[in-house]
């Protein structure tokens, strides 16, 4: 492989990524050489393509992308957790892969998108005959439903410009706004639980304290840190949408190619009519 290149999309500055020639990474003892098929683009990575002063340029290759699936030098589909996607291939740790059954065959599968989704509904506790308000319906908290309502959850999506009224013992906030916060917040019923499945990345947050006082509420970070629990969530992910309990090729919408980079970031900007996940693929 001496020599051997692969090509990785790299972010050169805000709203400008550029497809470069880079060496084939070398897998370390315990990681393995993904050949990426293609890789999600999380509503998390754009305030990196935005732009924010504390960002600093250029970003590593392939970064941010971080749900991809692909095969493995032996020949398996996989999908896992990833931080370099955004190319023709990644290096995954043995213990972060998740193989995917011939039933996914030509079906995209985000792994790590949608074991976030399976995470927060665990978090939630959401149980049969539960009543779910979900702010926010992007892919995550479109996801988000499919597996509550799998659950045998009653679920009432709340989509930006709603007007929701009513009390709930779940509500997840899956938006990362303070718009979305004050409507969960609205929403939740005495004793309820409050889950925070949105990610809340530019600036502070205000609270309506003494709602949550008197509500006696509890509330939940649903964001996981812990790989082990991600690896979890993503495996149950797969064998839902393996058993038909979880339509993948539904919740991704649009497919572009590396070159197009800046556009399929564009797009998840903008989030026009129709749009859940975009997926980018070499």
């Amino acid at each position: 492989m001496s020599g051997a290149t692969i090509r990785a999309a790299v972010l050169t500055a805000p709203a400008t990524a550029e497809v470069r020639e880079w060496p084939v990474p070398r897998p370390q003892p315990g990681e393995t050489l993904v050949h990426v098929e293609g890789c999600g683009l999380c509503g998390s990575s754009l305030p990196l393509w935005q732009g924010r002063p504390w960002f600093a340029y250029p970003a590593e290759p392939g970064a941010p992308g971080h749900e991809i699936w692909g095969r493995t030098e032996d020949g398996r589909r996989v999908t896992g957790i990833s931080y370099h996607g955004f190319a023709e291939t990644d290096v995954l740790r043995e213990d972060e892969l998740v193989e995917l059954p011939d039933t996914l065959d030509d079906v995209p599968v985000p792994g790590e998108a949608l074991g976030c989704a399976v995470n927060v509904v665990r978090r939630a506790d959401v149980r049969a005959g539960h009543e779910v308000a979900i702010v926010g319906m992007g892919f995550l908290g479109t996801a988000i439903a499919h597996v509550c309502a799998r659950r045998g959850a009653r679920v009432m999506p709340v989509r930006r410009d709603d007007d929701p009224s009513g009390e709930f013992e779940r509500v997840i906030e899956a938006a990362g706004t303070q718009e979305a916060l004050d409507t969960a917040s609205r929403l939740i019923a005495t004793g309820g639980r409050l889950v925070i499945a949105g990610f809340h990345q530019d600036g502070l947050r205000t609270v309506d304290m003494q709602r949550w006082n008197w509500r006696g509420i509890d509330v939940v970070n649903a964001h996981e840190r812990d790989p082990r629990r991600s690896v979890e969530g993503i495996r149950e992910a797969v064998r839902l949408a393996a058993a038909g309990e979880l339509d993948v090729a539904a919740l991704v919408t649009h497919s572009f190619r590396l070159e197009e980079l800046d556009a399929a970031f564009a797009a998840a900007s903008e989030r026009r009519t129709g749009f859940l996940k975009a997926v980018v693929c070499p």
